[in-house]
């Protein structure tokens, strides 16, 4: 790993453009030899559930990633994706629902563990 600081995103809603652009920035961290990881607060979790967008066609036809080939990535190239626990709960989403890979989490684990990492709240 390069000597590059750790980011740590939080993505706050279930906004489907701003999740897309956490992961996305998220993956690139991970491309360049950074530490990367996405943690989802409440609303968001529903996000990490694999499923097709309204949007997917244009992506698909634009030569983007879906939803679902993003999350995959982001996994395959070491991005810590964390589910808030309380968000889980609130959602109704089983754990066992969500991808393998997919770890649970709280604030106050995330904020624990920052360390140096960068924070950014999307």
């Amino acid at each position: 790993m390069s000597g590059m600081r750790g980011l740590t995103i939080i993505a706050t809603t279930a906004d489907l453009e701003r999740f897309r652009a956490a992961l996305s920035l998220a993956c690139a961290h991970a491309a360049l030899g950074g530490s990367a990881r996405l943690y989802c607060h409440e609303a968001a979790v529903s996000l990490l559930v694999p499923g097709a967008d309204p949007d997917d066609a244009i992506r698909t036809a634009a030569g983007l990633a879906s939803r679902a080939q993003l999350l995959d990535e982001a996994l395959a190239i070491g991005v810590a994706l964390i589910a808030c626990q309380t968000g889980l709960a609130v959602a109704g989403v089983a754990f066992d629902a969500l991808p393998t890979g997919i770890e649970p989490g709280g604030l106050v684990s995330l904020l624990a563990g920052l360390g140096e990492d960068r924070l950014v709240t999307l």
